[in-house]
This record gives structure tokens, sequence and C-alpha cells, in this order.
């Protein structure tokens, strides 16, 4: 099992990517983290200088999603959307994931096993191709994704105790 707080970022097949960290928090709590529009925006920032002024989840099979980043001091914005396949609180959820302005999707896989306590959880990123793999390697999104897991772990470390 990965130490809290360590983001682990391998390469299972020449499509995907698969990301973990545990988090001190019961699952049921980081799943709400994790689909609670308020709570995302608190917490899916990448580095620091970033918010999100848009959040939108349809949290259901069908429903889709959109979050369009902006960098506060350029003004700069981009954003990403998909469609929710499989949704199974609190433990599953699939969907596609189009960046904008990237060709292609990628279908993403969380997973949330609670241990002790614990969670953890496994984003699985299968992307069209190997190029779309590398190019998504290549743009240092693990470091945002790292930022964004630490401020995820803040943010369940404030909230309160016995919360289903």
């Amino acid at each position: 099992m990965p130490t809290p707080g360590n983001l682990q970022v391998t390469t299972p097949s020449d499509r995907e990517i698969a990301m973990t960290r545990v988090f001190d928090a019961p699952r049921a709590l980081v799943f709400e983290a994790l689909t609670t529009p308020e709570l995302v925006q608190r917490w899916l920032l990448g580095p620091p200088g970033w918010s999100m002024p848009h959040c939108e989840i349809d949290l259901k099979v069908g429903g889709a999603y959109r979050y369009v980043w902006r960098n506060d001091e350029k003004g700069m914005e981009f954003g990403t959307g998909g469609v929710f396949r499989e949704i199974h609180p609190p433990e599953r959820i699939v969907h596609t994931e189009q960046m904008d302005g990237v060709p292609g999707e990628a279908l993403n896989t969380t997973l949330l096993t609670e241990r002790d306590g614990r969670t953890t959880l496994t984003l699985t990123m299968l992307f069209d191709s190997k190029e779309a793999r590398d190019g998504a390697l290549g743009s240092g999104m693990e470091k945002g994704v790292a930022v964004s897991y630490d401020r995820l772990a803040d943010l369940l470390a404030s909230a309160p105790v016995g919360k289903d």
C-alpha cells in the first residue's frame, strides 16, 4: 500500500497512466470531495495561481461534467469535460475526458478502496493511443495532480468526523 501523501505514477500499458494516492479519510468522504462541485473547486486547481471559475457535475450515468480553470495572473483559461459511464458510490467512477484543444479523449476510471480509515485513490487514464498518453506524460500533468491531491488531503483533514 502506498504511503499517505505520496503520489505514485505508473504506466500499466502503452496507452495508460495510473496515479495512486492514499488519503487519511474514509472513502465516502473522498467520493464526496470528488463529486461535489463546491468541493472540487477548492482542491482541483493544479499549480499555485490557478482557480476554477466553472465546475459543473451532473453525477449520473450519461450525465456530463465540465471544468474550466483560469490562470489568475494571465487571465488564460482552459477546460475539460466528459460524460459519466459508471457511478458506484463510494467506490468507482468511470468517465470520458476531453481536454479543450487536444484531439481524442481518455477513459478515466477512479477506484476508491478503504482500509483502516484510509482511502487509496487510483485513477487510471486510458488514452486513444500511445502518442496521446506520452503527450499527457510530457505535459507535466502529474505535478498538477500531486499539488491538487495535497489540497484534497488538506480539505479532507478539515472535514467533520463521521460524515457519510
